[in-house]
């Protein structure tokens, strides 16, 4: 009976322990996609004003 009270008690304070990382993982989830939304919006606007525009699969190398 003591050995089951150990393993609850061991679960118990796991699951707590993978309640807290999961809370902090989702701030950190919508944290990271309001700044991919920022982003996306950001080259939206650079890509309508036609301004920054470089596409580096067509360039060259120097040493051709």
């Amino acid at each position: 009976m003591e050995k089951l009270e150990e393993q609850i008690a061991h679960l118990t304070r796991m699951v707590d322990d993978l309640s807290e990382i999961v809370a902090r993982q989702e701030g950190e989830i919508t944290t990271l996609n309001r700044r991919v939304h920022m982003l996306m919006q950001r080259e939206g606007e650079r890509d309508s004003s036609g301004g920054g525009a470089v596409v580096i699969g067509d360039e060259r190398p120097p040493h051709y």
